[in-house]
């Protein structure tokens, strides 16, 4: 009984996933990557405090552009017929919602790693050591935040796409990606910079309050998955 469960069973297609994506989303990529390297030099060029304070913050930012090509799969695969055909083989929603997220967090992961790798890279190159204040900003703000921030967009653009027509442009779930991607971080310099303007604040403390923002309402969405993405709701348009 368990072989014939195991064999009925649909297979894996993420790897599959991931390898579309990058295909799909590669002009995606390669402008994430390519912005971000470019501000990332400028800054490790720069003065010690200017990489410290400016790189951390500017990273979610442009990470984000990396992994929109899992929004272009799925949103590809919905007009297609690709996703009603995999429903029909025995996929679940949820798992093609998760293999979606997936290829979206390690597009990510490439953008990230370029950035910190060169960055960082030509920070200690230079003489310089990470202080400990830096180290925080990076593994408790920066990164975290990049990887909130892509599952957001990621999710908010799978549910609005199965809710909506096909349209192109800045007015598809496609196109508004990207500003819903920098959202959170861009919100956040924004709100510390309105919040230091009338009297002094530790970044940690607004920064750490978006941080949390942003994940509760990704754990919100994400706990949708069952009824915003139901599997009437894949099938083509067209």
């Amino acid at each position: 009984m368990t072989e014939r469960t195991a064999l009925e069973r649909p297979p894996s297609l993420v790897g599959i996933t991931i390898r579309r994506a990058a295909v799909a989303g590669r002009m995606y990529l390669t402008i994430g990557t390519g912005v971000s390297l470019v501000y990332t030099v400028a800054l490790s060029l720069a003065s010690t405090t200017a990489f410290e304070s400016a790189f951390p913050l500017l990273l979610p930012v442009f990470g984000v552009l990396g992994g929109l090509g899992g929004m272009m799969v799925f949103t590809s695969d919905r007009v297609k017929g690709v996703l009603e055909y995999l429903l029909a083989y025995g996929m679940s929603p949820r798992r093609l919602f998760l293999d979606i997220l997936l290829a979206s967090l390690v597009l990510l992961t490439i953008v990230l790693g370029v950035s910190l790798g060169v960055g960082l890279g030509i920070f200690l190159g230079k003489g310089n050591s990470i202080s400990l204040p830096f180290a925080e900003e990076l593994l408790l703000y920066a990164i975290p935040m990049s990887y909130a921030s892509a599952a957001f967009a990621s999710t908010v653009g799978m549910f609005w796409s199965s809710l909506s027509s096909p349209r192109e442009g800045m007015n598809s779930p496609l196109g508004l990606m990207p500003l819903i991607g920098i959202a959170p971080s861009l919100l956040t310099l924004i709100s510390y910079s309105v919040i230091a303007a009338s009297h002094p604040v530790p970044f940690f403390e607004v920064a750490g309050v978006a941080l949390l923002v942003v994940l509760l309402l990704v754990l919100v969405l994400m706990s949708q998955v069952g009824r915003l993405l139901a599997a009437e709701r894949l099938l083509s348009p067209t």
